[in-house]
């Protein structure tokens, strides 16, 4: 067909029934954060939870970092897919979110692998470089405040080892990246990341329209 096939409430089904289920913890995660917040849309689909938990097991994944958890469901679906010796430093900065991370990754016993730490996500990771943990991680997922994209992306090549990836979210933001009209600071924030990356010769790059749109960014 040459083309990527849209999806419908039934195709979508469809898909997610042949990927990996969810837990009972994840869907508990999903179906509270639906309830509790009011923006449950920040929260990773259903089939993208899946295709990280493929990526960990492809990549052989020890050491992941996470900027921007919200109520925790990428860092758990990731936890639950790395192996016993598996470590997460997750990021972020609002303790009622991820408080209901937190009893969830307890909920599923993987809460020893994750390191949260709260505080500016720029703050956290430069404390990890001045620490000497350059070149330590093996997969970064950045899903936060759009404006510090790029910020997160400097920091995370230097945090990830070669040949390991940074999967940056909501690149497609809801397809108002190809709207000339939307000049949000947050729209505009996301096209400049996603040209800085396309154009960026440290890494191989991949943009796939799962969720609201991630790129794969693997270092060179």
């Amino acid at each position: 067909m040459g083309n990527t096939i849209g999806l419908t409430a039934s195709l979508r089904a469809y898909l997610q029934y042949h990927s990996v289920p969810e837990t009972a913890e994840l869907k508990a995660l999903r179906a509270e954060t639906r309830a509790k917040t009011e923006i449950p849309e920040m929260q990773i689909c259903p089939e993208q939870g899946a295709f990280m938990r493929v990526m960990v097991r492809a990549l052989g994944v020890r050491r992941y970092l996470e900027v921007g958890v919200f109520t925790g469901y990428s860092a758990l679906a990731v936890a639950l897919a790395l192996p016993d010796d598996g470590r997460i430093v997750a990021c972020d900065v609002n303790v009622e979110w991820t408080t209901m991370a937190r009893r969830y990754w307890e909920k599923a016993g993987v809460a020893n692998k994750i390191d949260l730490r709260l505080g500016p996500a720029t703050e956290t990771l430069q404390a990890l470089i001045d620490d000497g943990e350059t070149g330590t991680f093996d997969l970064m997922f950045i899903d936060a405040d759009k404006e510090s994209y790029a910020t997160y992306y400097e920091q995370g090549l230097q945090l990830v080892r070669q040949g390991g990836m940074i999967m940056v979210d909501n690149v497609l933001w809801g397809g108002n990246v190809v709207d000339n009209s939307d000049r949000r600071k947050s729209t505009t924030a996301i096209r400049a990341i996603n040209d800085r990356i396309a154009a960026d010769d440290r890494v191989w790059v991949s943009m796939i329209p799962i969720g609201d749109g991630v790129t794969l960014a693997v270092k060179k």
